[in-house]
């Protein structure tokens, strides 16, 4: 089932007019002050043609519930053509945007189309 508005069986190149640039998580580099911070390596390929779009209204109060409690809420979909990589540890950038991946569909297990329930990071 799609989470967008966009048919994945009839989707165009031109549906997927955004290019990103996807990485995940690479080894802790240690920093001057004695602790760590995060790393980020680029996926094979490093980007994607995809469309992001907001959740559609029956998904607008998409949360995942992990023990109990709320622990994400999506506010973009994302779908593209297949890409065997990504997972929800991947990082997905767009024009200065970050998106944390929180769930990965391959729509129908045909391996032509990828979808993403994704959260925004705001600074």
């Amino acid at each position: 089932m799609a989470l967008s508005s966009i048919d994945p069986t009839r989707a165009t190149i031109g549906s997927y007019r955004h290019v990103v640039t996807l990485d995940d998580p690479g080894p802790p580099i240690s920093d001057p002050d004695g602790g760590f911070v995060p790393s980020w390596l680029p996926l094979d390929p490093p980007t994607w043609r995809c469309a992001i779009q907001p959740p559609s209204t029956r998904l607008r109060s998409f949360e995942s519930i992990g023990g109990g409690s709320v622990v994400a809420q999506a506010t973009h979909v994302i779908t593209g053509r297949y890409h065997p990589g990504i997972t929800s540890q991947t990082r997905v950038t767009f024009k200065g945007r970050t998106f944390n991946v929180l769930y990965v569909s391959n729509v129908d297990e045909r391996d032509r189309t990828t979808e993403l329930l994704a959260a925004e990071v705001v600074p």
